[in-house]
């Protein structure tokens, strides 16, 4: 008899079979089932490496022994028709066959019917400002995260601040590591307590893992549990707990860090290589107050802005040389002023000189640069500021927010073409972040998109944004919606008018969107405003007296008075809405007065202007 037959004969074959089938439903059962228990990513590798190992022994016993009515018994011991393998021999043969069969049919389906069909998925609310659809799932790169807050379970619940801290720290140190794609905090932080399904979430930022975590503190002691997870399928790649105490917060940071780059097999180079996390300061309490600061910058917080800047202060005290609570307070201190009423020269002063010293105390921080820009921009500096916030985002590429205050400095000095686009490279990093989505909604909006236009400004709206709202005011106006767009872009221009009556806002969309009498009861409350404000005025006078149609008077109130925010003006006067007023014979010493020159001398002209001679530009085409 050959071999062949022999291993027939003592069904080792058939044996194979089962056992190939076998091992093929349990992995496949095993990998959808286990990962919605949360097991660990060794569960399902132990349990394909065991069923390896077991397929040689299975083979070996089906030689040696036969399975007969009185149980298993040695072959040699067995007469052939004893045995009752014969006699199902054909109904095993037979279902083998027929799960194949199932297996090949599943293979073929999930390849060319529902692999096509996965790739081109449109996500429910994509931030990128087109139509593009979510990369398909095989397109997202695997060395790509999503750092999510991490949630308090402090005894008191008292801890939000550190805890978002905790995830922001590791999403900064992440995304230094240039081999792996991370998304933005606004983004990322815009899930907090949503319970979003993990699916979901990494298809709208396109990236294939997400880190969750906790933290939990109690006087000087923590403990912050962290676990890796792949958003497809929600099967957990890593997790772990680390205990320490206050001063062991950047190792635990750096710990937490490490374990992912290497779960993810980036590579790391550099200075990385030894460390991802830098230890900023050696007080507690110094980053403690730091953190608190931070969660106030990050919201936006005007009425909380003032105490932060305090709180920054008392950080530096503790620890003069903590250079990164120096560059928060640039960034504060830079923009507190468009947020609640402040002396802003003493405000600009104070972030000039502590991002000075953060620069000082550590050259490689892009943030006191982006800062700078901000400054420089409000004094009209832009050449200044051009630099400055080229320079953060030269340091930084990843730093959504440098990336977008670049954008902004581009359209304020009339190159928007280049501004919309650093903008939308700001959305690409961070592809929720609400000032962004607002502005390149306003710029969908004059480029005739308007649906764009709309989902943008909603999407910004989504994010807590309610000045976004401009603009479907702006879209109902041009549908024909007046009594949707009154209130809409009142509402939307709120937030953009402190200090003027309570008013203001309904006042000067009736007149921009309604007749000469009530247009004239806008300039006249404008006016009125401007009157009482002879040193500083809100950047809301001129944009509104642009809007009302009195391009002269906001050109003469612009160049003659030092706004607290020259964007809301600047960036309307080069849209379609400024062309009027861009083409007076006045225009050219607008620019002179505005300081615009030495940067258009040296950059070269936005588009639609031109050079008459030196110092001496037109804009009229």
């Amino acid at each position: 008899m050959s071999f062949l037959a022999e291993l027939r004969r003592r069904n080792v074959i058939r044996m194979a079979g089962l056992y190939l089938v076998g091992a093929w439903l349990i992995t496949q059962v095993s990998s959808t089932v286990l990962p919605m228990f949360g097991t660990p990513d060794w569960l399902p590798r132990t349990i394909v490496i065991l069923l390896a190992i077991g397929f040689v022994p299975a083979l070996v016993f089906a030689w040696a022994f036969e399975l007969t009515p009185a149980g298993i018994k040695r072959e040699s011991e067995v007469e052939r028709e004893e045995s009752i393998m014969p006699r199902t021999g054909r109904l095993m043969d037979r279902l083998i066959i027929a799960v194949l069969i199932c297996a090949l049919v599943y293979f073929a389906v999930d390849k060319f019917v529902l692999a096509p069909r996965r790739a081109v998925v449109p996500t429910a609310s994509t931030a990128e400002p087109s139509d593009a659809a979510v990369p398909a799932a095989d397109a997202i790169d695997g060395k790509s995260i999503a750092v999510l807050p991490f949630t308090d379970l402090s005894p008191a619940h008292d801890q939000e601040y550190f805890s978002d801290g905790m995830a922001e720290e590791i999403l900064n140190a992440l995304a230094q590591v240039r081999d792996l794609k991370v998304a933005g905090r606004t983004s990322s932080f815009h899930f907090k307590g949503m319970n979003e399904d993990l699916r979901t979430i990494g298809k709208t930022l396109g990236v294939a893992s997400v880190l969750e975590g906790s933290v939990r503190k109690q006087g000087d002691k923590v403990r912050i549990t962290a676990q890796l997870i792949r958003a497809s399928n929600g099967f957990h790649l890593w997790s772990n707990s680390y205990d320490g105490d206050l001063k062991d917060v950047f190792e635990l940071q750096e710990r937490i860090a490490r374990a992912i780059t290497d779960q993810l097999q980036v590579v790391i180079a550099g200075d990385q290589k030894s460390r991802l996390v830098r230890v900023a300061t050696s007080s507690p309490e110094a980053y403690e107050l730091y953190l608190q600061a931070t969660a106030v910058f990050n919201h936006r917080d005007g009425a909380l802005m003032p105490d932060a800047i305090a709180k920054l202060q008392q950080a530096i005290r503790l620890d003069p040389k903590f250079a990164r609570a120096q560059s928060r307070l640039a960034s504060l201190s830079a923009i507190v002023g468009a947020y609640t009423e402040v002396d802003q020269e003493q405000a600009l002063t104070t972030a000039e000189r502590a991002a000075n010293d953060a620069s000082e105390l550590d050259p490689t921080l892009a943030e006191p640069h982006a800062a700078l820009g901000t400054i420089h921009g409000y004094r009209r500096h832009w050449l200044a500021a051009q630099v400055e916030s080229e320079r953060a985002t030269t340091l930084d590429p990843n730093d959504s927010n440098a990336v977008f205050w670049r954008g902004l400095a581009l359209v304020d000095a009339g190159y928007v073409t280049d501004g919309v686009a650093v903008m939308d490279r700001a959305l690409a990093i961070d592809p929720l972040l609400q000032n962004a989505l607002a502005w390149r909604a306003f710029w969908w909006f004059n480029a005739g998109d308007r649906e764009n236009a709309r989902r943008t400004a909603q999407l910004s709206m989504d994010q807590g944004l309610l000045g976004a709202e401009r603009v479907l005011g702006l879209i109902a106006h041009a549908e024909g919606r007046d009594a949707d767009a009154v209130p809409r872009f009142a509402r939307g221009i709120h937030y953009s008018l402190a200090g003027l009556p309570d008013q203001a806002g309904v006042s000067i969309a009736r007149g921009f969107f309604g007749d000469a009498s009530q247009r004239a009861k806008a300039v006249a409350m404008v006016e009125t405003y401007i009157a009482s404000h002879s040193k500083n005025v809100s950047a809301a006078a001129p944009w509104a007296l642009l809007l009302l149609g009195e391009p002269e008077r906001a050109l003469a109130v612009a160049q003659n008075s030092q706004t607290i925010n020259d964007t809301l003006f600047a960036s309307w006067l080069w849209s379609p809405y400024g062309a009027f007023a861009r083409k007076l014979p006045q225009f050219p010493e607008f620019v002179r007065k505005m300081g615009l020159v030495e940067l258009w001398d040296q950059r070269g002209p936005p588009p639609g202007c031109r050079r008459l001679a030196p110092a001496d530009y037109a804009c009229d085409y």
